[in-house]
């Protein structure tokens, strides 16, 4: 029986050894060079961003016009949640205020935002998906926000950005907020994989977990087996052999970044394969795919198409989708051995 009398709850004071954002990202750099200032300024736009959203989605229930559709479809046929113009508005305010970003391109829109008062100065580019999930936000579940931080290469105004048509090993930073009974940023800057925490008494992100390593194996598989008719016989063998194995665990909560994040701290598989319908899947390598890869890869797990590393490939297009399959090095490993047999 718990003695509920030894039980105390106090205001935590601030540790002035704690580790701040901003403060983290100057350490990643050991020097207070142009770089470092340039990327700890971007990551505390970011966070900006990430606690107004996670400010808006705390009381969607409380106010009009937060939850439901627009009417709209975005660029991908999808149709358009007010969550998702929301948090697609607060990036671009966010960035626009920032004097380092020159354009901005999200899933939410068919061609990149130029901010043309930052171009002549700005040297990078954020590619981002506002709200990861946002089937969930209607019903109180986890959704997430997905960011990558790109080099802005040339002069290129002409809404093309074909200089972001490279593989995922160009990516400077990425990472993604989780908002949940927890709002959590996770970041890599290309030294490792970190949490943070937001803490609201502070508005402050919190250091609360550095250099995390996804363990090689993992009994979590998580995919949405609904589509099981529609994905490859090598698809739906792979998952029969999960079915028949002890030990495994199904868990899916329908956002990536929830589902990733598990994943990222117990070990697993995520998988969203493309169906002999669309072999190219559903999510978007740019926005999506390469940047949870790049953290994944960092971490010491691994992300592929099935057929090549996530982070070699490089995309045709902006809005490019491809299969994902991330994780834990041994399971991926495993799911390719299956999608690879004749």
């Amino acid at each position: 029986m718990v003695n509920f009398q030894t039980l105390s709850v106090s205001p935590r004071s601030l540790d002035r050894d704690c580790t701040t954002l901003s403060r983290h990202v100057l350490g990643q750099f050991n020097s207070f060079s142009a770089e470092a200032q340039d990327l700890s300024a971007l990551m505390n736009r970011i966070a900006l961003a990430g606690k107004l959203i996670s400010r808006r989605l705390s009381g969607a229930g409380l106010m009009e016009g937060v939850l439901g559709f627009t009417g709209e479809t975005n660029v991908q046929g999808e149709h358009v949640k007010k969550m998702d113009i929301f948090a697609n508005e607060v990036f671009i305010s966010v960035f626009r205020q920032s004097g380092l970003v020159c354009r901005l391109a999200s899933e939410e829109m068919e061609h990149p935002y130029y901010i043309k008062e930052n171009c002549p100065i700005g040297r990078y580019t954020l590619l981002y998906d506002p709200i990861d999930g946002s089937s969930n936000v209607d019903i109180n579940l986890n959704v997430g926000s997905i960011f990558s931080i790109r080099q802005q290469q040339g002069d290129d105004i002409d809404e093309q950005a074909r200089d972001l048509l490279q593989d995922g090993h160009q990516q400077l930073a990425a990472g993604y907020i989780l908002y949940g009974p927890a709002t959590v940023l996770v970041y890599s800057l290309g030294k490792g994989v970190h949490s943070f925490t937001l803490d609201p008494s502070l508005g402050e992100f919190i250091l609360t977990q550095e250099n995390i390593t996804i363990p090689s194996k993992g009994k979590v598989y998580s995919t949405n087996e609904g589509n099981f008719w529609q994905w490859n016989e090598q698809m739906r063998d792979y998952v029969r052999y999960v079915h028949l194995n002890n030990g495994y665990t199904a868990r899916y909560g329908g956002a990536l970044v929830g589902d990733f994040h598990r994943i990222l701290l117990q070990g697993g598989v995520f998988l969203y394969p493309g169906t002999v319908q669309k072999p190219e899947g559903k999510l978007r390598l740019l926005y999506e795919s390469a940047p949870l890869a790049f953290l994944a890869e960092q971490a010491g797990g691994r992300a592929s198409d099935g057929d090549r590393e996530i982070l070699d490939i490089i995309p045709q297009q902006l809005h490019q989708r491809s299969p994902l399959i991330l994780g834990s090095s041994e399971e991926v490993k495993l799911v390719e051995s299956f999608l690879q047999a004749k």
